[in-house]
């Protein structure tokens, strides 16, 4: 069987069948085919001997590691989906509701303003803006040559597009301001551009204008302008955007909200590309109420004129008027030069300009009526004269001799006639302001005991200095009354009856807005009421119920006789006092004049404070011509020419 020579091909077919492998060559010898054979075949094995053990070189060591590994990804993948699902499920499901639903604002027009006469002041006209919306931007790529396209339209930079993508990242759905007030030609050529510019729209708005007329106006209507951080910040949730104007100064910011009505809301569904389909909701907006003014716009531009001429006349440049009814608080004119235009704020003012308005020495931005803090001057002397009255330290016909001044001391305190005014009783005093007679009711002399300072400015407070009028505009100064405690705290120094001296007749440290010391003299003239101030008469529309005045208030334990000596006093003034050009007005007026001091050597601050008719006020008047000189030289002229107009065209 063994004894022929096989074929290698034959061996391997017969191995093969056999259920063994091997390589039997032509060449093999037949012990060795017999050797091979006499192994056991795989089914053998299997059946002899069960499984093979698997041999392995990993160790146990790398299998844990393994299995930890595999565990700690697997508890940050369920951690970061139960976050995702469950902690931040409100604002994704909220993004999601974006994606497919907006929400589009209807803001109604903003409420105008008219002065007291129904000539508007302040109104709106149509504006063209290029607006973008973060959500509907294509992805990066495409993005980019986006940018390139409409910087090249409308004349920017790439780069400055890439900024508003940091800038306003809070607001993916609110549109974006890019280009606002376009030319109607620049807006023409664009709103054919933009259909082809995802996320860029062609938008409308309205634009605020201001009579220009009266520059003065500007400090008291203010201006919108568009939203700042802070201002997202403290009206969030009211629905401001990026695109809108808010009040920012004046009128329009005290009455943001009166003005700006209830903005309406449209809801929509989008498609993936931002397109509208279909409307979903709609709720209507309420327009902004139109308020009147109690100012008449005519008076205004008056007084800005002869001002205007008052200051080239003394060499002045910066004055304040405050005109208003001293029986109600209603404002009649409210003038503060030099002043700005408003305008030029609505359409966003240049860097340029702005810096040479900041840096101007006469600030034309400051709001000097209400915010400015000045020495009186003699224009107090009424309040201490009433004080001196009611706490029964001079009566009717009590009398000082003036002979030019009191000496304390080493120190003398002057005053302002050489020679001095003789016989001086209150109304004297009052008349032709003499010093002597308020040295000696406020501070003491010989065997007067005087107010002292806490009195005197108890007094001054029931008047209404040292604290805001409360009148309808921001940023209103409270002035400053002087005590003891400040100055030893401020100024390391203990008080002197010097000082009370000073403060007696308005100087030393005491400081007036010229507003406040209009509330001052209302409550002379309408004999013991004190008043606040209020520049918006009436609305009509969205919030008018909500707009109330307040009453006249009677000053604390009011003496109506102190304050009718006092009337009589300021009367006087202008009969046969420091104000005699005024006597030959149409209208019988009262008055009180003021020279201030001004630090170092310039011009002293000219002041007149007065009201008419006697009888029955209908205004109440004061005017500051800062560093103006004398009070004859420029606040009385300019006070009689601006009663004069009162009376002959005023209500």
């Amino acid at each position: 069987m063994f004894g022929r020579k096989r074929s290698s091909s034959d061996t391997l077919f017969r191995l093969q069948q056999d259920g063994r492998y091997g390589m039997i060559t032509g060449d093999s010898s037949d012990s060795d085919l017999e050797h091979f054979l006499s192994l056991p075949s795989h089914q053998d094995a299997r059946q002899n001997r069960g499984p093979v053990p698997l041999s392995t070189s990993i160790n146990h060591r790398r299998i844990r590691l393994g299995w930890g590994l595999m565990i700690v990804v697997v508890a940050v993948f369920f951690g970061r989906s139960a976050h995702v699902q469950i902690v931040q499920g409100q604002h994704y499901s909220t993004l999601s509701s974006e994606n497919k639903e907006r929400t589009d604002l209807l803001l109604p027009a903003r409420g105008r303003i008219y002065d007291s006469t129904g000539i508007p002041l302040a109104w709106n006209e149509p504006a063209f803006v290029l607006t973008m919306t973060l959500a509907d931007l294509p992805e990066e790529e495409q993005r980019h040559a986006l940018f390139g396209r409409v910087a090249n339209l409308i004349g920017v930079q790439p780069t400055d597009l890439d900024l508003l993508l940091s800038q306003y990242s809070t607001h993916p759905f609110d549109p974006i301001p890019i280009v606002d007030n376009l030319p109607y030609e620049s807006a023409i050529r664009l709103a054919i551009e933009v259909s082809d510019l995802p996320g860029f729209s062609l938008t409308t708005r309205t634009k605020r204008i201001y009579d220009s007329s009266a520059p003065s106006l500007s400090h008291v209507l203010g201006y919108t302008g568009a939203l700042s951080e802070a201002d997202f910040e403290a009206h969030k949730g009211e629905g401001y955007r990026p695109i809108d104007s808010i009040g920012k100064t004046g009128l329009e910011r005290t009455y943001e909200e009166l003005l700006r009505g209830v903005p309406g809301r449209l809801v929509y569904e989008v498609d993936a590309l931002g397109e509208k389909l279909s409307i979903l909701s709609k709720e209507d907006s309420v327009l902004g109420s139109n308020v009147t003014l109690s100012l008449n716009v005519e008076f205004q531009k008056f007084i800005e004129t002869q001002m205007q001429a008052t200051f080239e006349r003394v060499g002045a440049s910066r004055g304040s008027v405050v005109a208003l009814d001293p029986q109600t608080g209603a404002v009649r004119a409210l003038v503060s030069l030099p002043s700005y235009d408003a305008n030029e704020f609505t359409d966003g003012i240049s860097q340029d300009r702005y810096t040479r308005l900041v840096e101007n020495e006469d600030q034309p931005l400051f709001f000097r009526a209400i915010s400015g803090e000045f020495p009186s001057g003699s224009t107090l002397k009424p309040v201490i004269a009433y004080a001196a009255l009611a706490e029964g330290i001079v009566g009717e016909h009590t009398s000082f001799v003036s002979t030019g001044g009191l000496r304390i001391g080493q120190w003398f305190f002057p005053d302002w006639k050489a020679g001095g005014h003789g016989v001086t009783d209150v109304r004297k005093a009052l008349a032709q302001s003499v010093n002597t007679y308020f040295y000696i009711v406020g501070g003491g002399f010989d065997a007067v005991t005087g107010l002292g300072v806490e009195r005197i400015t108890d007094y001054a407070g029931r008047f209404g200095f040292g604290s805001t009028t409360g009148i309808d505009l921001p940023n209103e100064a409270d002035g400053f009354l002087p005590s003891k405690e400040w100055k030893q705290d401020v100024k390391g120094e203990r008080w002197y009856v010097g000082d009370t001296y000073h403060l007696a007749i308005g100087q030393g440290d005491f400081l007036t807005t010229p507003l406040q010391m209009a509330v001052a003299t209302a409550v002379v003239a309408n004999g013991g009421s004190k008043i606040t101030p209020y520049m918006v008469e009436q609305a009509d529309g969205f919030g008018a119920d909500l707009l109330a005045h307040v009453p006249p208030v009677r000053i604390k334990d009011l003496d109506a006789f102190a304050m009718s000596l006092v009337r009589q006093g300021m009367r006087q003034t202008v009969t046969e006092g420091s104000a005699r050009s005024m006597s030959t007005l149409s209208e019988a007026v009262a008055g009180k004049t003021g020279t201030a001091q001004t630090p170092g050597d310039e011009p002293y601050h000219s002041w007149f404070t007065g009201f008419g008719p006697y009888e029955n006020p209908t205004i109440t008047l004061v005017v500051l011509i800062e560093e103006g000189g004398e009070s004859n030289d420029a606040a009385v002229p300019l006070a009689r020419q601006i009663l004069d107009w009162w009376f002959t065209y005023g209500d």
